[in-house]
């Protein structure tokens, strides 16, 4: 078995320590229980503005297709600031083969992005973490609309997501952005896809685990998925002194 399997005790076990640090940090992040059932998922809602940028940049890489969509954009950093900079180092640093793949993005955030044609505004985003049974991992779902309460499209968020974001994905996917149904509430979100989640995850595991660090698979997971669609993690997490997040309960038995 996969030295990434997560089961659904551990993985309560880590969103209860990150919801620990999160409350000291004042990140916004909540336990969502579901009413008359055991089930729940980890929720925060944030503003973002984002530029949507109107070039064809799938014509100028030469992989159009009628499944993708024909805009691109840059995104900003939501309100958290500095800290937001540095967020995909929680994660990076505990496989290299994952931060070299991650630097190149974060070279080009210095606070705020230009585009050379578009429009401006401000979205709300709402992000959820649930466990999936058929994958043994978590899934981040989101949703997206306008201040006035206009439901994002799939292809206005695929263009929202940054360009060298979405070529990766494009070109050799991590995940795969897909619009459905919210498993808890029965509500239309959109998904990055778990299927992939052990083949990035696996070297960080496996990194802790020959060092004999503590590793919150939850924190770890959302600071490599997170910036994807705009969720950084600030790098106070992991330089915050924690409580210990128990190796042993991301290992199967």
């Amino acid at each position: 078995m996969s030295l990434c399997v997560l089961d659904e005790e551990s993985f309560r076990c880590c969103c209860q320590l990150f919801l620990q640090q999160s409350e000291q940090l004042r990140d916004g992040w909540s336990w969502e229980a579901v009413q008359g059932s055991e089930e729940g998922y980890l929720r925060k809602a944030t503003l973002r503005s984002v530029v949507i940028d109107l070039s064809p940049l799938w014509d100028q890489e030469g992989s159009s297709s009628d499944s993708e969509p024909h805009a691109s954009s840059q995104s900003w950093p939501d309100q958290q600031g500095q800290d937001k900079e540095q967020s995909v180092r929680v994660a990076l640093a505990d496989a290299d083969c994952i931060k070299d793949d991650m630097d190149d993005d974060r070279d080009e955030d210095d606070g705020f992005c230009t585009a050379s044609e578009g429009s401006g505004q401000v979205l709300q985003y709402e992000y959820h973490i649930l466990y999936s049974c058929s994958y043994s991992a978590p899934v981040l779902y989101f949703r997206a609309s306008t201040l006035e309460g206009r439901s994002l499209s799939l292809e206005e968020v695929w263009s929202s997501v940054h360009p060298n974001f979405r070529l990766r994905l494009q070109k050799s996917p991590l995940n795969t952005i897909t619009l459905q149904e919210h498993p808890l509430l029965g509500q239309p979100f959109f998904m990055l896809h778990p299927c992939r989640t052990d083949e990035f995850m696996r070297p960080v595991v496996q990194a802790a685990q020959s060092q004999q660090r503590p590793l919150n698979y939850v924190l770890s997971w959302l600071s490599v998925v997170g910036p994807v669609v705009g969720l950084d993690v600030p790098l106070k997490y992991s330089t915050q002194v924690r409580p210990a997040a128990s190796l042993n309960s991301t290992e199967p038995d």
